[in-house]
């Protein structure tokens, strides 16, 4: 993996965590803004988002961030100082929050290293949303040039009594502008801090820049699996059997950051052909969490075809396949807060637990295993989490009685669902 050498964050500042508790799928933490609902309402239900409209250099709204200040390094030996007010983080009016990273001006300011080189903005949501589970996601525009670094990511709300790494760190996005077609997504963890954390990168076809156009960023984060997607396309799912027998920290509410470092050991100091400002321009942040009230209806596919119990029966192993939509008990489906989907009393079940390419999808006694553990996302793809794949329509096909399969997500017509 590309980032495999980096060094991660190791000092976070002072930050004082409030903390209030919710049950929406899993824990669910508390919310600050509202928003319209997604049209995946019934299930997905919008728990925090900010759309950044506001007057052209107005702050970031403080009842949503924390702008953190300092020039320590970040424990990455970063050349940056973050600052407050609206000098490195401001709207630009037309719905758009802009981190600007600038040569610093001001003697005054002083880094680990000596007077600070450079400015720019870091804002977390630590005092004010926390959320554990669902689904978090941006809309970013990222900065271009050698020595840049972007990041849209979170750590665990217990960072103050725990420390870094047992808090955990998703990294939803980061990007270094020395490699301007790739972003990274990446845990870190007690025992997988070290040399990049887990995780993996996502390339843009045709040689394309990231810095060329906005682009979504997202993770998708369930008790069993976390899977991060650019522009709706999945491109990996780390569970806790990648974390090498240590403990897997995804488990409990964690917070928002956005940051736009300069320089420190992984993305190299800026050169000579590096321009400054380098802005960082954020669209939206939304998070979205499983509705604890369940939905009940049917679930259609490729081809408008419906998710059907084969011949109607509710004995175990019965297979699941596609079947035009009758309106029926076998097509009548539940996606409950706990994260199962039920027909006719039972579960929609991966057959022997198998995490392989084309393991059957069967109606089976509800048990508790992971592999009677689904999410749905924003991207409408219905992930098992046990084994953090897709549900699939084998062989792509929209045919009546065409059986259902787990496969590893691709983005195909035959992987999106529509609940309800």
């Amino acid at each position: 993996m590309a980032a495999a050498h980096r060094v991660r964050r190791r000092s976070f500042g002072k930050l004082v965590l409030t903390v209030t508790t919710a049950l929406v799928a899993a824990v669910i933490m508390s919310t600050s803004g509202s928003g319209a609902a997604p049209a995946d309402a019934a299930v997905l239900a919008q728990t925090w988002n900010d759309d950044f409209d506001g007057a052209a250099g107005a702050a970031a709204d403080p009842a949503r961030w924390t702008q953190e200040t300092g020039g320590s390094g970040y424990g990455n030996h970063e050349l940056q100082y973050y600052t407050g007010g609206t000098g490195n983080a401001a709207l630009d009016g037309q719905g758009h929050l802009v981190i600007t990273a600038r040569k610093n001006t001001d003697p005054g300011l002083s880094c680990w290293y000596g007077q600070c080189q450079y400015t720019s903005a870091r804002l977390n949501t630590a005092r004010t949303f926390t959320q554990a589970y669902g689904h978090f996601e941006s809309r970013i525009k990222v900065p271009r040039g050698q020595g840049v670094w972007p990041a849209f990511w979170m750590l665990g709300n217990d960072l103050g009594t725990v420390g870094w790494p047992t808090s955990g760190e998703i990294d939803v996005m980061e990007n270094v502008g020395a490699e301007p077609g790739t972003v990274h997504g990446t845990v870190h963890g007690p025992g997988y801090s070290g040399g990049g954390g887990i995780g993996a990168g996502y390339t843009l076809p045709n040689g394309q820049a990231f810095a060329d156009d906005f682009h979504v960023f997202a993770v998708d984060w369930s008790p069993a699996a976390i899977t991060w997607s650019v522009d709706g396309h999945a491109y990996q799912t780390r569970t806790p059997a990648d974390v090498g027998g240590n403990r897997w920290v995804f488990d409990h509410p964690f917070f928002v950051i956005l940051n736009l470092a300069v320089g420190g050991d992984w993305p190299g100091s800026p050169n000579g052909a590096t321009a400054f400002p380098q802005t960082m321009t954020v669209d939206y942040v939304h998070t979205t969490a499983w509705d604890s009230t369940g939905h009940s209806g049917r679930i259609t596919g490729i081809g408008g075809m419906c998710v059907d119990v084969a011949g109607g029966t509710d004995a175990d192993r019965t297979p699941v396949q596609l079947h035009n939509c009758t309106g029926g008990p076998a097509q009548q489906w539940t996606v409950g807060g706990d994260g199962t989907v039920r027909a006719l009393g039972k579960c929609l079940d991966v057959a022997a637990g198998s995490t392989a390419d084309g393991a059957a999808v069967q109606l089976y006694t509800c048990n508790g295993t992971k592999a009677q553990q689904w999410t749905y996302t924003a991207a409408h793809d219905l992930t098992n989490t046990g084994a953090g794949k897709c549900l699939d329509a084998k062989g792509n096909s929209s045919a009546d009685g065409t059986r259902l399969q787990i496969w590893t997500c691709g983005g195909g017509a035959n992987q999106k669902w529509t609940v309800g």
